[in-house]
């Protein structure tokens, strides 16, 4: 995942579009760098890191509950679900 992506800031709907857009762009660019590159492994890894992504947040101490998700949760989670196995 590029920096674009990663460093971008989501705090409302307007904004999560522009992220999802550049995650777009991302891997048409650099699709190598994506871990799960196919439909299928996107969506299971996208499921599974929606399940872990609490850890990571208590990992990072963020102070962040996943169970009252704003924008950036879910951009976080798109994020994740680039490279999680």
């Amino acid at each position: 995942m590029n920096d674009a992506v990663y460093n971008f800031k989501v705090i409302d709907r307007q904004t999560f579009i522009e992220f999802l857009n550049l995650l777009h762009k991302g891997f048409l660019d650099n699709p190598e760098s994506w871990e799960n590159k196919t439909l299928p492994d996107f969506l299971a890894a996208l499921s599974s890191y929606t399940e872990d992504i609490q850890a990571y947040y208590d990992n990072m101490k963020l102070g962040i509950n996943a169970d009252k998700p704003d924008w950036s949760t879910f951009a976080d989670i798109f994020k994740g679900a680039t490279i999680y196995e």
